[in-house]
């Protein structure tokens, strides 16, 4: 695991922050370039936990529902699931969602920061883990579920295994993410196009560092090849502006993509392009504002394709 003195572009020096559960200590939250992030498995998450991360999070779970017309995922687990992982639960939005609307499943969310509520209901449960490491649960799940996991693993098909050998027989993974880099299908986007820099740095950032961004379309062959049976695959699209037809549903996805990606340029830039690219803040900083400007203009028509893919593990033999 790298220390300060190896992750460069910490310009804001190695400051820690210390975090307490149940009286012992965590981790210490990182502090770098103005921003702070996790220091469970340190290093291995690139975005920060802070509480402007944290809005954003939420601003995203809105997106995702009103992409999915309010519905929390796509599944049949969407009723009667009874024991569900919530994986990269971040604020916990999702879960606590979940276990409000379905009060008889428990729902446990895990993610590397503490940045969840304390007071949750009866039937949700936060824990602060690894997802990479070895699956200690002993019960298994009948639902498991990730969301805006993009650039987390090394292997998101050791993920997918993981996830396939802790369902019980008739259970179903989720997943959901939006795919990389932006595309743009009248011309409007031109190679030199700041906002375009932007995700294919971020491709080439997190292929670097052996975690890709861009391995959402490869979702469906995933769950096919870890076992999985009847996967399907949804796909959309999220506008990155209000430039679709006004009244559709395109057009409000737009306006509310084009507001979290504002708010995501510095979040999911700044240690990737310090940190790997040997960019200073200052000069991501900039980058950012230069891309931010051309999203206000609002005459780029790109877009992000999203990916919802799900499947189910199959029943034990000679079960009816």
């Amino acid at each position: 695991m790298a220390n300060d003195a190896q992750l460069p572009g910490n310009d804001d020096g190695p400051d820690e922050e210390t975090y307490y559960i149940g009286g012992s200590v965590i981790l210490n939250y990182r502090k770098e370039n103005g921003r702070t992030y996790h220091r469970l498995s340190d290093g291995s998450y690139h975005v920060p936990n802070d509480e402007q991360e944290q809005d954003r999070l939420d601003f995203a779970h809105h997106l995702w529902k009103l992409t999915y017309d309010g519905k929390l995922c796509n599944c049949p687990k969407l009723y009667g699931a009874k024991r569900v992982l919530d994986v990269g639960t971040g604020t916990g939005i999702w879960a606590l969602a979940y276990a409000d609307e379905h009060p008889g499943a428990f729902v446990l969310g895990v993610d590397l920061s503490p940045i969840q509520p304390e007071f949750v209901p009866p039937n949700c449960h936060f824990e602060v883990d690894d997802i990479e490491k070895e699956w200690i649960w002993l019960e298994a799940f009948d639902f498991i579920f990730s969301r805006s996991m993009n650039a987390c693993f090394k292997s998101r098909t050791d993920f997918v295994i993981q996830a396939f050998k802790n369902l019980e027989p008739g259970g179903y993974l989720e997943m959901q993410d939006n795919g990389f880099p932006l595309l743009c299908t009248d011309g409007t986007m031109p190679e030199d196009s700041l906002i375009y820099k932007w995700s294919q740095l971020l491709v080439e950032s997190t292929g670097l560092i052996g975690q890709p961004l861009d391995d959402a379309p490869k979702f469906k062959q995933m769950l096919e090849d870890a076992g999985f049976e009847d996967v399907h695959e949804r796909k959309e699209i999220w506008p990155i502006g209000p430039w679709p037809e006004e009244g559709t549903k395109e057009h409000e996805l737009g306006m509310w993509c084009q507001s979290i990606t504002m708010e995501s340029l510095e979040a999911l830039s700044l240690a990737l392009f310090t940190r790997v690219l040997g960019w200073s803040r200052a000069r991501t900083l900039v980058f950012c504002a230069g891309a931010r400007e051309e999203l206000k203009q609002q005459n780029i028509h790109a877009y992000f394709d999203v990916y919802a893919v799900w499947g189910r593990k199959p029943a034990e033999r000679g079960s009816a």
